[in-house]
């Protein structure tokens, strides 16, 4: 694994050092989540076992807290919830933002398809899990895994009419430019084929967006696609409240782009 140089734009502009460098292109470990399962934990919620992983439990411990405190109930830890969670009254905290469907989908980086006529359990279980019909891991998962990551962690967005679609993504939430943790879609063969791919946004050069999603090289990895194959980047609708923060990561590139996702 290489450590590339990073750039990240928000409010201001810095170089990480290599040491906080990941592979999908910026760190968002699980230190966030594990102290927000602590703070509920602490408080009288029960966030199940403090693991660092953006589960159901901690979901609902979340919207227990939120729904005591007359907070909006949306299972996601905006800035309003910290404050509450965290009990500061000068508006900064400790923890870094966390978006849990990118947390999801990192924490499922590695995760692939079996060749032949078997299949990845843990790929029918997401498609399962979403009451989705699918018939085997042969079958193009990119939709999947993300249908997965917002699902698994933001139980109130409404998934796409037909998930398994990348393109259907196209019409998924609300439109933003493309930024960290972004929705990214893309064509692939032509963009009037109807094929496409879909992914995170986890990082960008001048020629390519760097790409955290499943059926990338048969397994959940990060991939750059060219800039000329992006047709539009969507926001979670039930996350509008995380919009601040990271918008844009530079990373300098060492990998050739990928061309077909299929």
């Amino acid at each position: 694994m290489f450590n590339p140089r990073i750039r990240i734009n928000s409010s201001s502009t810095l170089l990480l050092q290599e040491k906080k460098i990941a592979l999908w292109g910026i760190v968002m470990d699980s230190a966030s989540v594990i102290q927000i399962q602590k703070a509920l934990f602490s408080q009288g919620y029960d966030p199940g076992e403090i693991d660092g992983v953006w589960g159901r439990r901690t979901i609902a411990a979340v919207r227990a807290f939120q729904k005591n405190f007359g907070l909006t109930v949306d299972g996601v830890v905006g800035p309003a919830t910290q404050k509450k969670l965290f009990r500061a009254s000068d508006g900064t905290y400790n923890i870094s933002p966390v978006l849990p469907w990118f947390e999801e989908a990192r924490r499922l980086s590695g995760t692939k398809e079996i060749l032949g006529p078997r299949n990845n359990p843990e790929i029918l279980d997401w498609a399962s899990d979403l009451d989705i019909y699918y018939p085997g891991d042969d079958v193009p998962w990119c939709g999947l895994f993300t249908a997965h990551c917002i699902g698994a962690t933001l139980p109130d967005e409404v998934l796409p009419k037909d998930p398994l679609t990348a393109r259907a993504w196209e019409r998924f939430g609300d439109p933003t430019e493309p930024r960290f943790g972004a929705i990214m879609v893309f064509w692939r063969g032509s963009i009037t084929s109807g094929k496409g791919h879909v992914g995170f946004y986890a990082g960008e050069d001048t020629k390519a967006f760097r790409i955290l999603g499943g059926n990338q090289s048969d397994r959940v990895s990060v991939a750059w696609i060219s800039r000329e194959r992006f047709i539009r980047a969507r926001w979670p609708r039930s996350a509008v409240n995380l919009v601040g923060g990271i918008t844009t990561v530079h990373v300098e590139r060492r990998e050739d782009l990928s061309h077909n996702e299929a």
